[in-house]
């Protein structure tokens, strides 16, 4: 069985992050796995996006659309934008907190978000969507977004592993003193 995972979300909120630490727990596990990001624009608050595939008789990192399992959407916009490739059934966890383009900002736009998520209400069946703000308020930090985010991914039931062994993965990954908040973000639940 193979499971498609797409994380989008734009620059500087942690999506690489999160990919990696999915891949590397799949590999520790003994799960086939194959990622590929696009970071082209990622310093500049631009659109990233990841995909991850896992499983048996993968041959590329890519899919097609309407194959994923999951999309794991950090800003509501690329959540839309990344909508397509969602199967019939699949998934979607969704961070409510808009970031606004640059080219809007220039333009002086009144983007919110919310038209973002009323269409995601209305398209999605199986949707969680997080106040990733006020949550990272919470933890007393803005940098654990992405921690938020693939704690709430895990709890979805799409991916072959436990928060346990994601926190295992994360506590070899990140430099030690930063362990512990990203702990209390995996396992935020509000």
């Amino acid at each position: 069985m193979q499971t498609n995972i797409l994380i989008c979300g734009v620059g500087g909120q942690g999506i690489v992050l999160a990919s990696k630490l999915i891949a590397a727990t799949a590999m520790e596990h003994e799960i086939p796995v194959m990622s590929a990001e696009t970071i082209g624009m990622a310093q500049k608050g631009g659109s990233v996006f990841s995909f991850l595939r896992l499983g048996e008789d993968l041959y590329c990192p890519m899919f097609p659309e309407k194959s994923a399992d999951l999309i794991i959407g950090f800003e509501p916009a690329e959540a839309v934008r990344m909508l397509p490739f969602l199967k019939d059934g699949g998934q979607i966890v969704v961070n409510t907190h808009p970031i606004m383009p640059v080219t809007a900002t220039l333009k002086g736009s009144d983007y919110t978000g919310l038209e973002m998520i009323d269409y995601l209400k209305k398209n999605v069946a199986k949707a969680a969507f997080i106040d990733g703000e006020s949550a990272c308020r919470d933890i007393g930090s803005p940098k654990v977004l992405n921690m938020i985010m693939l704690g709430e991914a895990v709890r979805r039931g799409v991916l072959p592993f436990t928060i346990d062994d994601i926190e295992a993965t994360m506590i070899r990954t990140v430099k030690p003193q930063f362990a512990e908040l990203n702990s209390k973000a995996l396992r935020y639940n509000k």
